[in-house]
């Protein structure tokens, strides 16, 4: 994997997903949840500790962990 992903965005930054990197079983959690490739995402804000870190995907709030963003990648701008 190489790249830019979700761990990369600051606050308020927006990004649009590429690739979806995950475990097989999370990968479609991610899917369910409107992580697809091309959909929106903005980065909200994370928990003191880095994890999990919050994005505002599809109009819904979603927490994701450090791990599983490492995973996302997003398009380069």
């Amino acid at each position: 994997m190489s790249g830019k992903t979700l761990l990369s965005l600051g606050k308020g930054e927006k990004a649009k997903i590429k690739k979806l990197n995950n475990e097989k079983s999370m990968r479609n959690r991610l899917l369910d949840l409107g992580l697809t490739p091309g959909s929106e995402t903005e980065f909200l804000f994370c928990a003191p500790s880095g994890s999990p870190r919050a994005f505002l995907i599809r109009g819904a709030v979603i927490a994701l962990r450090k791990k599983d963003c490492m995973k996302i990648e997003i398009f380069d701008d």
